[in-house]
């Protein structure tokens, strides 16, 4: 049991690195969250800074996901502390535990005041080692919508969704047996209602028609 809490540990505090924020302070000397829509992520690094450090931010806390799930997960050994009733073997779920653990270090952040990003790039970084096709699927659907839209909130909430929906078209539609279906879909449905209600701010504005765009170029800090 120590073990696992010391994995969990760690995967939170290696998504709890507030990437944005340090970023945002060493190229401008800002509290990203105190700029563009106040979120501590790589949309608001877009605004802000400008789309190369948005996405240096991305790929930085998608390898939060990824490092907790293929290294620190690593850390356990031996039987599990409580019964494996998951279609998973024990290392697979510990990898999971591991990723939602650096999931919620990245929305609720320790060194930031507890203000973290949105959770959709290291969500992104874990989920890839758990059903990689249709993640990569799932990032097709957000460049799409992205470069269609200009709306990086909307393609983060329509890729997350998609992810189910991936899932079930290709074991229901086309065939395919996906290991753990059984369990992977109703997680992923859950790790989406966590994505959904962090961007619930976003799902508002983009109701109004006042969600901002994306640029692909450096603008001006505003409050």
């Amino acid at each position: 049991m120590y073990l696992l809490a010391t994995i969990v540990i760690l995967s939170y505090l290696i998504g709890s690195i507030p990437t944005s924020i340090l970023i945002t302070r060493w190229v401008k000397g800002v509290d990203i969250r105190n700029y563009g829509s106040g979120n501590a992520g790589g949309t608001n690094v877009f605004r802000v800074v400008g789309w190369k450090y948005g996405i240096l931010t991305i790929i930085l806390d998608a390898l939060k996901g990824a490092i907790a799930v293929i290294f620190i997960a690593r850390l356990h050994y031996g039987n599990m502390p409580f019964e494996n009733i998951t279609p998973f073997d024990d290392f697979t779920l510990i990898q999971i535990i591991a990723g939602v653990s650096a999931v919620v270090g990245h929305i609720w952040t320790i060194f930031a005041g507890f203000r973290g990003g949105k959770g959709i790039a290291t969500a992104l970084g874990f989920m890839l080692t758990l059903c990689t096709i249709d993640m990569l699927l799932a990032l097709v659907v957000f460049m799409i919508v992205v470069l269609i839209t200009k709306y990086i909130s909307l393609g983060s909430i329509l890729a997350a969704v998609s992810v189910p929906v991936i899932l079930v078209v290709r074991e229901n539609v086309f065939g395919v047996d996906i290991p753990g279906y059984n369990l992977i879909l109703p997680f992923t449905i859950g790790v989406v209602g966590l994505l959904i209600f962090t961007h619930r701010k976003n799902v508002a504005r983009l109701i109004k028609g006042t969600e901002n765009k994306i640029h692909f170029s450096k603008k001006k800090n505003s409050k």
